[in-house]
């Protein structure tokens, strides 16, 4: 499988959008009259980390995969990108796409963005998955882990380091697609506005910075929105206590937790994820 085949069924928009003078990449697809259902990547990601979800959810909603700020192919001004910046653009996204309110889908950094978000402006936001969230701790190895990878990755010229950076989010390697995310990774890390941004785009990896922005149980308590709370039992930057206390913290969310699972538990359990994603879509959608 590749991407374009993971797609291939898929009628869908590749483009790019005005979001307060920031150049930003999305792909849209579903039903134009869909409730809307906007996916969020991790740190040093890109919209691609959806290819195995939009498919299935573009049959029922109105779906959006951006490039956040700083990432993919979005433009990368020259700022520490910490997360009230991050929820701006995302907030800005929303308006210029004419999203009143959306359920959030956030993996990792994307989770910590949309989580931050629902406590921000609840009338925003319809419901939060939160995919192996990050921002709930300040663990300084994991941190200096993945900024030396990134930058490894980023700086040198050399494909390996690259799928070394990939491998680290998944328990089980896929071979076929994982060399074509790899290519495209490695394109947009060789990007020169991706190399000179990214001492930004790492700023939440040093530890004053992620101290100032961290995820308190008190934020996390202003959450109103349904959430679901997904981790994989083999993610290599946060144990399963973490995904506990942030479904503790988040008021009524939901716990699952995948076996044989790393980082990415929505691409390397794509199947049994989106029949999870989309029955809890569906009974939050009826409930109203």
């Amino acid at each position: 499988m590749s991407i374009w085949t993971a797609l291939s069924g898929l009628a869908y928009s590749h483009t790019y959008v005005d979001v307060n003078g920031i150049r930003t990449r999305t792909v849209q697809a579903g039903p134009a009259e869909g409730e809307h259902v906007v996916f969020l990547h991790g740190t040093s990601g890109h919209l691609e980390a959806f290819v195995r979800n939009l498919p299935a959810h573009a049959q029922h909603y109105r779906c959006h995969a951006i490039d956040m700020l700083g990432h993919g192919y979005t433009a990368k001004p020259d700022y520490p990108y910490e997360i009230p910046r991050y929820v701006e653009h995302l907030l800005g996204y929303l308006d210029v796409a004419g999203v009143d309110r959306a359920h959030l889908v956030g993996e990792s950094l994307g989770g910590w963005v949309a989580c931050w978000l629902a406590s921000e402006y609840p009338e925003r936001v319809a419901s939060l998955q939160l995919l192996c969230m990050g921002g709930t701790k300040v663990n300084p190895t994991v941190m200096a882990r993945l900024k030396m990878s990134t930058t490894a990755a980023v700086t040198q010229a050399d494909r390996r380091l690259t799928r070394d950076r990939l491998r680290l989010l998944w328990a089980q390697w896929d071979e076929e697609l994982g060399e074509d995310l790899t290519s495209v990774r490695y394109a947009i890390y060789h990007e020169p506005e991706f190399g000179k941004n990214l001492h930004n785009l790492l700023a939440l990896q040093e530890v004053e910075t992620r101290e100032r922005n961290l995820l308190r149980p008190d934020r996390m308590a202003r959450v109103a929105a349904p959430t679901l709370v997904v981790w994989g039992k083999a993610n290599p930057f946060g144990e399963i206590p973490e995904a506990t206390a942030i479904a503790e913290a988040i008021p009524g969310a939901r716990l699952e937790i995948f076996p044989n699972t790393g980082h990415w538990p929505q691409h390397e359990q794509a199947e049994r994820y989106n029949a999870l994603s989309l029955s809890f879509l569906a009974e939050v959608v009826s409930q109203r």
